[in-house]
C-alpha cells in the first residue's frame, strides 16, 4: 500500500499512474510514435510535429488532439512551444525512458 512507502517512492508511483493512464489512450500512444518520427513537422523542425501536422494524421479535431496533448503535457510526455500562431510539440526522451525503467523495474 502507498501510505507505508517513503513520500519519494509515492510521489514517483504516482507520477507511473498518471503516465499509465494518459498512454492507456490509443490515441495517445499513436500521437507519442508519431512524435518519435524524424522529419513529419511542417514547420521544418528536425523532430517533434506542430497540432495542424498532428490533426492532419490522426483526423480528429482540433479541440480533441488539444485534450490529447494536454493530457500528454501534464504528465510530462512531451514539450510544448509556441512558435509564432503554431504550438510544436516534441516528445519528452527522458520522460519517455523513465517510464520504460519504471516498467522494467517495477513490472
Amino acid at each position: 500500500m502507498l501510505v507505508n512507502m517513503p513520500t519519494a517512492t509515492r510521489q514517483g508511483e504516482e507520477v507511473f499512474t498518471a503516465m499509465l493512464r494518459a498512454i492507456a489512450d490509443p490515441t495517445r500512444r499513436r500521437i507519442l510514435s508519431m512524435l518519435k518520427e524524424p522529419g513529419c513537422c511542417s514547420l521544418e523542425k528536425s523532430s517533434g510535429m506542430c497540432a495542424c501536422d498532428i490533426e492532419a494524421r490522426i483526423s480528429l479535431s482540433q479541440p480533441t488532439i488539444s485534450h490529447h496533448m494536454a493530457v500528454l503535457r501534464d504528465v510530462g510526455l512531451i514539450e510544448a512551444t509556441k512558435i509564432g500562431q503554431w504550438m510544436w510539440y516534441r516528445r519528452n526522451e527522458e520522460a519517455v525512458r523513465q517510464l520504460a525503467r519504471f516498467f522494467r523495474e517495477r513490472l
